[in-house]
């Protein structure tokens, strides 16, 4: 299981010299009772395994800290600033770029890690030797869900749901703990969760229907997501700029 988190690449295996490289970027915040702080850690983690079982590329080990500030109210949640968030991304892409890798796969499993789509437009300039790709996008994580049979919806199902605790089934199944199939909870209209946080729409931290996960759900969704990566490892690897892709 370790390997699935910290890899176990030596400096000597081709590994190591893959054109494209992903990074997992979680987040250390509450997820409910029956799910950990470092839920997002986890997936991203899964998600980026699951990548490599489909292509070749270089895994880096997660950044396990993110922009969990509206989870604050819950104990054990901390955060770094986006600025914080957006230097440590480029700092290692910069890195990279000394490495000669091409492409960068910034696998993102926390939604309030907002500030790394900017970081990803400004890294994609014209002059910049990498290309930096944002995964799983929205209609990435729409498909994943019909691909692996799960009814709720990506709004629904915000947080430590359907999707994250099927996930954990099947990557992670030590994690969980009892009292995630009676855990569901509904608050579908969150309009001022930035401003006054999720715990103003939650008591327990949990927002979506825990209760329906399934560990082969968790393995769908894995598999689609490892699979579906390779338009973005093909336009990484070519070098393509948005516009041309238009």
């Amino acid at each position: 299981m370790s390997r699935h988190i910290i890899p176990d690449t030596t400096t000597t295996d081709p590994a190591a010299t893959n054109s494209v490289a992903v990074l997992p970027v979680g987040s250390f915040e509450q997820h409910g009772p029956h799910l950990p702080l470092g839920t997002d850690c986890l997936i991203a983690c899964a998600i980026a395994t699951a990548i490599s079982q489909h292509h070749n590329v270089f895994r880096l080990p997660p950044i396990t800290f993110g922009c969990s500030h509206e989870h604050a109210a819950y104990p054990g949640t901390v955060s770094i600033s986006a600025t914080a968030l957006a230097a440590v991304i480029a700092d290692i892409t910069q890195s990279l770029i000394q490495q000669a890798v091409r492409g960068l796969i910034v696998v993102n499993a926390h939604g309030g890690n907002a500030v790394l789509t900017n970081v990803v437009q400004q890294a994609n300039q014209p002059a910049t030797p990498i290309n930096v790709g944002l995964y799983p996008s929205r209609e990435d994580w729409t498909e994943a869900r019909t691909a692996a049979g799960i009814t709720s919806t990506n709004h629904d199902d915000m947080h430590a749901g359907e999707l994250e605790t099927s996930i954990l089934l099947a990557a992670y199944p030590s994690y969980l703990r009892a009292g995630w199939n009676t855990a569901d909870h509904s608050a579908s209209d969150r309009r001022y969760l930035t401003t006054v946080g999720i715990s103003a729409y939650t008591t327990t931290g949990v927002i979506g229907y825990p209760s329906r996960a399934t560990e082969a759900k968790g393995h769908a969704l894995l598999n689609h997501l490892g699979r579906n990566a390779d338009t973005l490892v093909t336009l990484l690897t070519e070098a393509a700029r948005p516009e041309e892709c238009q």
